[in-house]
């Protein structure tokens, strides 16, 4: 058994308490000893005083008083009766009394003070025992005593307690180990056994674990493992099929893209076609055809590696913004939707400090889907940016007067194909702007979105460390 183990741990506590409590017991223990000590010699010496004034043979009553003084293990006994004080028993004392104890009025503190003192002290002394005689045989038997046989005695018992007290906690020790094996140890190595074999398949349904425990906690704690590992063995699937299916579109991406740029090819010659209903169509087609080439790089890139680390620089957002406006109102009016105007509410001098590429892509993504889901509608409408500065953080604020984001958009908001707003969309746009501002240590959430309009807010904290933040180059 090994004490960097529970059960050795618990073992070696369960004998320190054991013995903690046993010490805490000896000392009351060693003081009832030592009066019930002196009270056996006052009986003794009364006894003796007895069997002396019941004989009258004079030369046999020398004799016998001192034997019964060494039976009694005193030097002299002193009965009161009648208020008469009377020396029974005598004998030569070694040397004075040093101290008198009466035990008709000794409180528990005094007794266990005495028996303290009596082991502290070591020497042989004379000492007087005042008590009650038994079956009211006079009003107070008095004697002397030496203190070495009770000093003695007094030791061998501790000795035999403490013994006895290290047994029973041995043998306590032991029981409650075993205990502790079967309740609580033999639960704990099965929850380690099957973590164990999770790692090595957590893909395995059959490694989850099922409760079992009879113990209300380590049950619970099985619960709470078996829900843990559904999770992860779900979403282990699920990031499974989509690695699946980002390996085939990486296959068929080279191929898609011929085939996607020769029809792009032929449509851009459909427009100089003589016939008009060729001339009309030839513009749809190649916005299907733009559309299919953005879905395809758009799918390529979520399915590569994460992004890199964003490369902080400071530049003034007004800019930024002031291109991602322009970008937006010139792909709007070539679409030919209805008119979408984008207003902006940003201090010209604010500078931010993050990645200028990463968060183009990320407005780019707002903006965009913004200005699509008014033109979704059939009717003109805004699109808001607004920013500014805390002590602690940026913020930028996006908002439309669109209809809205549908229900199934806004549960599986930041989620890949789940979470499109658009018909045909795939919410990639969303969950790579998420990334990209978590990147950032920042984050993107959702404000509102009803039937007036949908709102979003960035945050990106003044503090975030980076190893390489260089001044942008056209930052003014």
């Amino acid at each position: 058994m090994r004490l960097n183990t529970i059960s050795g741990r618990f073992a070696a506590l369960t004998m320190i308490f054991v013995v903690l409590a046993e010490v805490f017991i000896l000392l009351p223990a060693l003081a009832s000893f030592r009066l019930d000590y002196l009270e056996s010699r006052l009986e003794r010496a009364q006894i003796a005083s007895l069997a002396l004034l019941a004989t009258t043979d004079e030369s046999l009553a020398a004799d016998l008083e001192s034997e019964l003084l060494q039976n009694a293990g005193v030097f002299n006994v002193v009965l009161r009766r009648n208020d008469v004080r009377q020396l029974v028993l005598a004998s030569i004392i070694p040397g004075p009394v040093s101290d008198t104890y009466d035990l008709r009025d000794e409180t528990v503190l005094q007794t266990v003070d005495d028996a303290l003192a009596t082991l502290r002290d070591n020497t042989d002394r004379v000492i007087r025992v005042i008590g009650a005689p038994v079956n009211q045989a006079g009003q107070l038997i008095e004697i002397t005593m030496p203190t070495a046989p009770l000093r003695t005695a007094m030791v061998e018992y501790g000795v035999r307690l403490l013994a006895l007290s290290a047994a029973f906690s041995i043998l306590t020790a032991v029981l409650l180990n075993l205990a502790a094996q079967r309740l609580i140890l033999v639960p704990i190595r099965r929850v380690i056994s099957n973590l164990s074999a999770y790692a090595g398949a957590p893909e395995d349904p059959r490694h989850i674990i099922r409760p079992d425990a009879r113990l209300a906690e380590l049950r619970e704690a099985e619960t709470a493992l078996e829900a843990m590992q559904k999770t992860v063995t779900s979403s282990l699937k699920q990031k499974e099929r989509m690695a699946l299916l980002g390996q085939a579109v990486a296959k068929i991406s080279h191929d898609l893209r011929n085939i996607l740029t020769t029809a792009q090819i032929f449509a851009d010659r459909l427009e100089d076609s003589a016939d008009p209903k060729v001339k009309r169509a030839a513009p749809k087609l190649l916005k299907s055809i733009s559309r299919a080439v953005t879905l395809c790089e758009t799918t390529l890139a979520f399915g590569k590696a994460e992004e890199p680390a964003p490369t902080l620089s400071r530049f003034n957002l007004s800019q930024l913004v002031s291109e991602l406006v322009e970008a937006e109102t010139l792909a709007g009016q070539s679409a030919g939707q209805p008119q979408v105007e984008f207003l902006t509410d940003i201090p010209p001098s604010l500078m931010i400090r993050a990645d200028r590429d990463q968060l183009y892509r990320v407005l780019t993504n707002l903006g965009r889907n913004a200005r699509q889901a008014i033109e979704g509608t059939g009717q003109p409408g805004t699109v808001e940016i607004g920013a500014g500065e805390t002590d602690t953080d940026w913020w930028i604020r996006v908002g439309d007067t669109g209809p809205g984001l549908p229900d199934k958009a806004r549960e599986f908001l930041f989620k890949p194909f789940t979470g499109s707003a658009r018909k045909g969309g795939t919410g990639l746009g969303l969950t790579i702007a998420a990334d990209l501002i978590r990147g950032h240590g920042g984050k993107l959430e959702l404000m509102r979105s009803d039937a007036e309009g949908t709102e979003f807010m960035i945050h990106l904290p003044r503090d975030m460390a980076s190893p390489s933040v260089t001044p942008d180059p056209g930052a003014v």
